[in-house]
């Protein structure tokens, strides 16, 4: 049981949770206080990391296939 806690798919799914919360906090943020400028870029900043982050994991779980 411990061993699905820590395994990379569920960090994956976290990671793609967190995203999508990201994408909808920026979304309120952006309605709701436009001038908000440096909170926005923070959170956008954030979202890309986690982006890069997902993209990387994904690569390790699922490897290209050689040419």
């Amino acid at each position: 049981m411990d061993e699905n806690l820590h395994s990379p798919q569920r960090r994956l799914i976290e990671l793609r949770i967190e995203h999508a919360d990201l994408d909808e906090l920026i979304d309120r943020n952006m309605l709701d206080r436009p001038a908000d400028e440096i909170t926005l870029r923070r959170l956008k900043k954030r979202r890309l990391a986690l982006r890069d982050q997902i993209a990387r994991l994904e690569c390790e779980l699922d490897p290209p296939e050689p040419a």
